[in-house]
């Protein structure tokens, strides 16, 4: 599994949890009348895999997902822009086995300040030597887009393969996603608190392989 299918968190079976991470998964499954262990696992692959494939779905976003027995998904987390909580709902929705989307997605603050912190936390985690493993975006854009320009960074992220997703809200900071070791995690904190601006960071990168 990559780590940016793995970064996907979450999938509950009878609302207990099954979280994915980026690099890292721990899966525990409960059988439930009517649909097999094996049925809930596919459709919790294949919401994963519509969700992480999304357009929309970038370093600024965070999404969890459960099933219950009766084939609802329940979609939670949060959304830098209104338009991937619709597709997440609208492409889940089409999945073989899915009778129901409770789409619980929260739409972060349409923010000025919060859009600059996004890009200077994003510069400051990716523009670093030791992180920047953690991205297969490592070239800065020559020029901003028009939509950047006109919008700002949450409306054109940065593309491409991210470990570390950032998430922001009323200049509070948490950081979500899988490093290979607590030096990493802990520096990607530092970094953050370091950017102007930020109120609090929430760092709950995990780090692979731990404890086994």
């Amino acid at each position: 599994m990559n780590r940016r299918t793995a970064h996907l968190i979450g999938t509950a079976i009878l609302c207990l949890a099954l979280f994915v991470s980026l690099g890292k998964a721990q899966e525990q499954t409960t059988t439930s009348p009517g649909m097999s262990q094996q049925e809930l696992l596919r459709i919790a692959k294949d919401v994963r895999k519509q969700i992480v494939t999304l357009p929309q779905y970038g370093v600024f976003d965070n999404i969890h997902f459960g099933i219950k027995p009766d084939g609802t998904v329940v979609l939670r987390g949060e959304a830098s822009r209104p338009i991937l909580k619709s597709s997440a709902e609208n492409v889940v929705k089409k999945i073989e086995g899915v009778t129901k989307v409770d789409n619980q997605i929260e739409v972060l603050p349409n923010s000025q300040n919060d859009d600059r912190i996004r890009a200077a936390v994003y510069a400051a985690i990716y523009s670093y030597a030791p992180l920047q493993k953690y991205t297969a975006n490592r070239r800065p854009r020559p020029m901003p887009s028009v939509a950047r320009a006109a919008g700002g960074i949450t409306n054109d992220p940065p593309l491409g393969y991210h470990a570390i997703h950032i998430i922001v809200k009323n200049g509070n900071v948490t950081l979500v996603g899988v490093v290979n070791n607590e030096n990493d995690q802990a520096i990607a904190g530092i970094r953050a608190n370091g950017v102007p601006l930020v109120f609090s960071v929430d760092n709950q990168l995990e780090v692979a392989n731990e404890g086994k």
